[in-house]
This record gives C-alpha cells, sequence and structure tokens, in this order.
C-alpha cells in the first residue's frame, strides 16, 4: 500500500509493547479494522511498528503516530511503515512523508493549518482533539476545502457517538482508548474492535 486513503477506522495503540504487538494487530485485523497507529511516545515503537507491518503491512495500512519531525519519518519508513499520522499541521513532516509515497495524515484545529496541510500534500487530515470542536467544526471546513481531502475525527469520537460526525461528513475517526490502553488483552481489544466495526457499519 502506498499513498493509500486511509481506512474508516483507524486503531491508535498508544502505549503498546512490541512483545504484544502482533497479537493486539491481529486482533484488531479479524474485526475488520485496516489501519493501525503505533504513537511514538510508545515503548520502543519503532520495533513494533516493524513488527507490526511485518506481519500485516499485505492487509492493513500501518505506521506512526506522533510524528513530529522529517527525521521521524525517515524512521518509520525505513521500518516498512506507510502510515504518518500527526497531532498538528508540520508543512516539513508532511511534505517528507509524501516525497516518500507515505499515507500522511496531519492534525488540523484551523482552516487555516487544513490548508497548509493540503498545500504541503496531504489528502487525508485528522480533526485534532474532535471532541473540543464537534461535529459542526467538520461540516463547516469541508465546505470550502477542496473535494478530494479526507477529513477525520481523532479525539473523542467512538462507537457511542458516531452518527453526528458521519453526519457531518466525517469519512473516518482514529480511536485510542476505546480500542487499546496498557494492560488490555488481545481478546479484550477484538471485542472493543468488534464493537466499533459494527457501529461505523451500521451508519
Amino acid at each position: 500500500m502506498t499513498d493509500a486513503a486511509p481506512p474508516p477506522i483507524v486503531a491508535i495503540l498508544r502505549g503498546v509493547k512490541p512483545d504484544e504487538i502482533v497479537d493486539i494487530a491481529a486482533a484488531l485485523v479479524a474485526a475488520g479494522i485496516k489501519g493501525i497507529e503505533v504513537p511514538l511516545n510508545s515503548p520502543d515503537p519503532l520495533e513494533s511498528i516493524k513488527r507490526l507491518c511485518d506481519a500485516f503491512g499485505d492487509q492493513a495500512l500501518c505506521g506512526a503516530g506522533t510524528v513530529l519531525t522529517p527525521q521521524a519519518v525517515d524512521d518509520v519508513a525505513g521500518v516498512g511503515g506507510k502510515l504518518i499520522v500527526t497531532p498538528n499541521t508540520d508543512p516539513e513532516v508532511i511534505a517528507r512523508a509524501v516525497a516518500l509515497g507515505l499515507t500522511a495524515m496531519p492534525g488540523f484545529a484551523t482552516p487555516s493549518e487544513a490548508f497548509a496541510a493540503v498545500k504541503a500534500g496531504a489528502k487525508a487530515l485528522k480533526l485534532y482533539p474532535a471532541g473540543s470542536f464537534g461535529p459542526g467544526h467538520i461540516k463547516a471546513v469541508k465546505d470550502v476545502l477542496p473535494k478530494h481531502v479526507l477529513v477525520y475525527a481523532v479525539g473523542g469520537v467512538g462507537a457511542a457517538n458516531l452518527e453526528p460526525w458521519r453526519a457531518a461528513g466525517a469519512a473516518g475517526i482514529g480511536v485510542g482508548g476505546e480500542l487499546y490502553r496498557p494492560g488490555y488483552t488481545a481478546q479484550e481489544v477484538g471485542q472493543r474492535a468488534a464493537a466499533l466495526v459494527a457501529a461505523w457499519n451500521a451508519g
């Protein structure tokens, strides 16, 4: 998968460890989740991303979150990551990901940030933290963005409140703690993932 559009649900595995990543990812993929990010502020994240990509890179769009520098983009690409997610709008990080043929999903809050991200080459954006802004924010920003740009809602969005976000035009969601927190077993993650996928598919 190169420069692929992110799938509708991206799992955020903040705090995941290398020795559990494959089992956790297997549970997510089995439940139907095809986007997986390991934030770079997790323990030994590059090793986790390498194991994730080796095991599921052909079945899911896998990569990193909390990517803050162009060097970090290179590091993630070096272990096979294809997805680069940021909490902020940094044109240099976005441009580096795009230059390497990776899927960039930068965070934005304002229309100015959204347009800066698009100018740098991003085709998918994440409103973050979405819960602080509400679905109306996505609808308003989408009214002025180029039609090909996908907008995801990340932060405070989950199975219980999908409907207003989808109605506002969100192409997908990123979900962290509702799916995975350190200490959750693969079985627990699988059950949570199945519930989230069912809620998305019901929309």
